[in-house]
């Protein structure tokens, strides 16, 4: 096991270097400098400590989607529903923390535990669908994302419109935000909030049940093999409506981490693209819950660079979008990267 990761770490640190020589080559082309690029954009994120934070803020969610999307991994499922459990962990926060005044440690957890329990029960559905009728969960859960995206669209101006607009719901009290006084004044004015905590109790969580329970190994058993699970006595598909479940838990607390922490309420007609952003960030994470803590972060920093290095550099934001879209193709298309090095291996006489 340690030596496959070990494999998988070296595939995506390739993925990592192609991507950003894709970058390079991109801003050669357009006739930019793309060792000043890259300084301004990697600057933009690290440069003090408020932009650490707004990195970490930005990463957030990220860690929990790819975090959610590396679970159903583990355990043989494809979960593309990651977004519209979101949205609906995000609503179910946003719904608690506008209709109740509470003290705000009492309001936040009851709005954390809405947002697990949104996505986690948004996800029972493709969970049931494919242990009762083997429905593909790809499919599913993508249909689960346009509901997800329809509900919101209808519930919030219902209920929960907001004072000018009707595209987004009321703005949250401060009791209900998950930003506090201390850790921004720790991040210098950063809108970093409780919501990075969260995520790593959640990388945590996640690689204690995986590794070390037995929950864990009969979900992996499921997903290596159901058949053969099946045969050692694992009930398979309470295991996989189980781990359907966790994953959307997961994204559901990404949903609150968003709508409830990084904004201060939630739109309509946006799917998040955090959601899908997870896909990536699990692939280049190698489905390893550490591993998708480093990448979301590496994902976070790209995405809070871009900016600075946009207005230093005239070099288009679009140039970052790009480059984390090729590092996801080499990611996905590691199998070539993998293949490509044993032959080289072979032809030096190195061994397979």
């Amino acid at each position: 096991m340690k030596t496959r990761y070990s494999k998988e770490y070296v595939l995506a640190l390739v993925a990592v270097i192609l991507g950003l020589l894709a970058g390079a080559i991109l801003m050669v082309i357009t006739k930019n400098n793309p060792v000043e690029g890259y300084l301004f954009l990697f600057k933009g994120g690290l440069m003090n400590v408020e932009r650490v934070g707004n990195t970490l803020a930005t990463a957030t969610p990220l860690v929990l989607t790819g975090l959610s999307v590396a679970f159903a991994f583990r355990t043989g499922l494809f979960n593309i529903g990651a977004a519209g459990q979101m949205l609906i962990g995000g609503l179910a926060a946003t719904a608690v923390g506008l209709t109740f005044d509470w003290p705000k440690p009492v309001l936040l957890t009851v709005m954390i535990i809405a947002s697990i329990l949104g996505g986690g029960i948004w996800a029972i559905i493709p969970g049931w669908l494919k242990a009762r009728f083997n429905v593909h969960e790809v499919v599913s859960t993508i249909m689960m994302n346009w509901i997800a995206y329809w509900t919101v669209y209808y519930v919030v101006p219902g209920y929960f419109k907001g004072e000018y607009l009707e595209t987004e719901s009321r703005k949250i009290s401060q009791a209900a935000s998950l930003k506090v006084n201390w850790l921004t004044n720790l991040f210098e004015g950063s809108y970093i909030n409780l919501g990075v905590i969260l995520a790593l109790l959640s990388v945590v969580i996640v690689a204690f049940i995986l590794d070390k329970t037995t929950l864990g190994y009969e979900l992996k058993a499921v997903g290596f093999n159901r058949h053969a699970a099946q045969y050692a006595g694992i009930h398979v598909n309470r295991n996989i409506i189980l781990s359907m479940t966790i994953a959307g838990a997961l994204a559901g607390l990404g949903g609150a981490t968003f709508y409830v922490g990084y904004a201060s309420n939630i739109q309509i007609g946006i799917l998040p693209s955090q959601g899908f952003d997870g896909i990536a960030v699990s692939l280049l994470g190698a489905n390893s819950p550490w591993g998708v803590l480093g990448a979301a972060t590496f994902f976070g920093l790209l995405h809070t660079g871009k900016g600075f290095m946009n207005a230093m550099t005239k070099i288009p934001p679009e140039i970052a979008d790009t480059i984390i879209a090729t590092i996801i193709y080499f990611s996905a298309t590691s199998i070539l990267i993998e293949r490509s090095w044993d032959r080289l291996k072979r032809r030096t006489g190195g061994v397979r």
